[in-house]
């Protein structure tokens, strides 16, 4: 039996009954192997001792104490039960809030070990969180490392260590171990029966760190082989001469301005992968701003000239209209057909379009999801690209993929991902990273602001208007709520071309806008005939006006580092200097705040995106379509990156000795199911 077979229902388990049930299923516990995998958040080591008065400061006293007398606080109902202690260190109160029935095992004169945490108050060390035991017992809760589980409402810590002990001791002694034995021993790993039970009832702190590593190295190893086995860029293709590079530095030639030395390097790699024996996937990252665009046309350029097609996918109609005009001026006068192919298109149109893309005509074909509809066959499909690949799914890509012939594939991303989660979710693919701006680009100057000082930005706003530039004003809601008193889009619209900004023309564009609609208004900002454009979130990417330099987000704290930080790359494009204000609520959460603070001390995108790591955690950071079913239940990407990389090689390795894990049916096996549980959930 396998740990991914352990399927069995969490209110079969002894002593759970439905209520239990159902305050497990809050945490997403449902089966016994949901269970086995929601490890302790800490531990209380009870095998050191502490007195009362070495208690301090959340630290607890660990410590055997005699019950000296009781007392109550409040009065009528309210009244509540005080105990007094005493050891050889202090004397302090036990406060029982609900508790009075303790009064019968807490009697005066009775010696109990004592775990609890003190502080002063009233004039004496108190405690309202304690656990005890009589000394004449058998220890239960002491002289041992106590787990400290994430609870819901209606579990205790005696639940889950209960319900955990009984798992330990039926179903999971029958677990086998998936990782090749060679493996363990090489990688001093436990079993996983041997790292499941030291890591919920270990002796030492250090023996449950050591089998959580364990553990985490089977996760990441798992994840590392479900990469390498359902990646098709592990497939050799067909012989074929070397590429023909004649087109590309004919545009490399007209370009105005010349190439950064990081986009040089990437454009070498991403040839040498097209011009490679094995069908190549490659991860391009840069900020925004660092011309990722400009080097996937350029690399594009061999494939066309070679007869074959290219495929540029983008998230949003928004941003597929920029990249075909950008195309359109760039790689038209080198004879390149370019084909705008997006779901509002009216069918009358689009069939001639389709039938472009079939015959072959259309060399690069650029748009949205209408890309990979079974609507849209292509002639030969040589190389596909993939524009904020962050919001499509596997699948989606996957599908794109089966339409060409030993198809190349770039996935581009303005939002750069940390090493480790791209290790993590992308192990499979090569990573090119664009570090440089263009020169010229001037830093952005980001200001922090309470929604009572907002008056102050709409005047700093106003003067960049009255010199001529543009502005963006992004709010998290398109129209009024009832359950919101956030500002939304459609009433600040009205509100900024009405009271603040009467002498300005005022435009609004959000996702229920139809799509000729937002296609108008956008291109009348983009030609400077509207000065101020009120949004949502939706011009988060795609947007290019080298004349707006200001950027308001209201309500800032609603959004995420990433989005925030894309928001802000909508300015600074241009040779005037820009300005990026995130408005935020007075009412401010701590959290809240530690995500704006990054953004007002750093316009580095790729630190940025480590502090969204540390402090999201990756399926958080990577988003549940790119993620699938698989979660990381021990391993943690911000301290794992070595068994991270291990895990990794060891993948590799096994993968290119047993590409069918012919000799490993247990792994086989427990990939199958991992797949098949992913399909089942999408």
């Amino acid at each position: 039996m396998l740990l991914v077979e352990l399927e069995q229902s969490v209110q079969q388990i002894k002593r759970v009954g439905p209520a239990t049930a159902r305050a497990f299923a809050r945490l997403g516990i449902v089966t016994e192997r949901d269970l086995l995998l929601h490890l302790p958040r800490d531990y209380h080591d009870r095998t050191i001792t502490r007195s009362i008065s070495e208690a301090r400061d959340g630290v607890e006293c660990n410590t055997v104490a005699e019950v000296i007398a009781h007392d109550t606080i409040g009065w009528g109902r309210k009244k509540t039960l005080k105990v007094y202690i005493k050891d050889a260190s202090a004397s302090a109160a036990l406060i029982c809030f609900g508790r009075d029935f303790l009064a019968t095992r807490l009697k005066p004169g009775v010696r109990i070990r004592l775990a609890a945490a003190f502080s002063y108050r009233y004039g004496e060390l108190q405690s309202s969180s304690f656990e005890f035991e009589e000394v004449d017992s058998p220890p239960a809760l002491f002289g041992r490392v106590l787990p400290v589980y994430p609870l819901s409402e209606g579990l205790t810590q005696s639940i889950v260590r209960s319900a955990v002990a009984h798992v330990l001791d039926t179903s999971a002694r029958h677990i086998e171990d998936a990782i090749p034995q060679p493996l363990r021993r090489t990688r001093t790993l436990r079993s996983a029966q041997e790292a499941l039970r030291a890591v919920h009832q270990p002796e030492t702190r250090e023996e449950a760190e050591q089998a959580r590593r364990t553990l985490a190295y089977e996760e990441l190893f798992l994840q590392q082989m479900r990469l390498l086995l359902r990646s098709p860029t592990r497939a050799s293709r067909s012989r074929r001469p070397k590429l023909p590079d004649k087109l590309r530095e004919r545009a490399v030639a007209a370009l105005p301005f010349a190439l950064t030395d990081d986009q040089k390097q990437v454009i070498v790699e991403i040839i040498a992968d097209l011009n490679g024996p094995t069908v190549s996937a490659r991860l391009l990252q840069g900020d925004v701003g660092s011309g990722k665009t400009l080097v996937a046309f350029l690399t594009a350029l061999p494939v066309i000239e070679a007869g074959r097609q290219v495929a540029l996918m983008a998230p949003t109609e928004l941003l597929a209209r920029q990249h075909a005009n950008t195309a359109e001026n760039m790689l038209g006068p080198l004879g390149i057909r370019v084909c705008l192919l997006t779901g509002s298109i009216p069918a009358r149109a689009r069939q001639p379009l389709l039938e472009a893309v079939a015959d072959g005509s259309a060399q690069l074909v650029i748009g949205t999801h209408a890309v990979f509809s079974d609507a849209t066959r292509f002639n030969d499909l040589g190389f596909i690209i993939v524009d904020e690949q962050h919001r499509f799914g596997v699948s989606q890509r996957a599908a794109l993929v089966q339409k060409g012939r030993d198809a190349d594939l770039l996935l581009m991303t303005a939002t750069p991902i940390p090493r480790t989660l791209a290790l993590a979710f992308y192990g499979d693919m090569e990573t090119s990273t664009i570090r440089s701006l263009p020169p010229g680009r001037q830093a952005i100057r980001t200001h922090l602001a309470r929604m009572s000082n907002e008056h102050k930005v709409y005047q700093t706003v106003r003067r960049e208007l009255t010199s001529g530039r543009q502005a963006y004003f992004v709010y998290p809601l398109i129209d009024p709520s009832d359950r919101s008193e956030m500002k939304n889009a459609e009433t600040m619209y009205d509100r900024l071309q009405r009271e603040i900004f009467p002498d300005c023309s005022v435009t609004l564009i959000h996702s229920r806008v139809p799509e000729e609609e937002k296609r108008e208004r956008m291109e009348q900002f983009v030609q400077g005939r509207t000065q101020v454009l009120a949004a949502t979130s939706v011009i988060e990417v795609g947007v290019d006006v080298p004349n707006a330099t200001c950027m308001v987000v209201e309500h800032a704290e609603r959004f995420g580092l990433a989005a925030l930080h894309q928001l802000r790359g909508r300015v600074g494009r241009g040779e005037h200097q820009s300005y990026a204000f995130f408005v935020y609520s007075d009412d401010l959460s701590e959290d809240a705040k530690a995500r704006l603070r990054i953004l007002h001390r750093t316009s580095d995108g790729f630190a940025v995106a480590e502090e969204d790591l540390r402090m999201r955690g990756p399926g958080d950071l990577i988003g549940v379509r790119q993620s699938g079913f698989f979660r990381l239940h021990a391993a943690d990407l911000t301290r794992d990156a070595d068994l991270l990389d291990t895990a990794r090689q060891d993948a590799r390795n096994l993968c290119d000795s047993d590409p069918t894990l012919a000799s490993q049916p247990l792994l086989k096996r427990l990939v199958e199911i991992h797949d098949h549980m992913e399909a089942r959930a999408v």
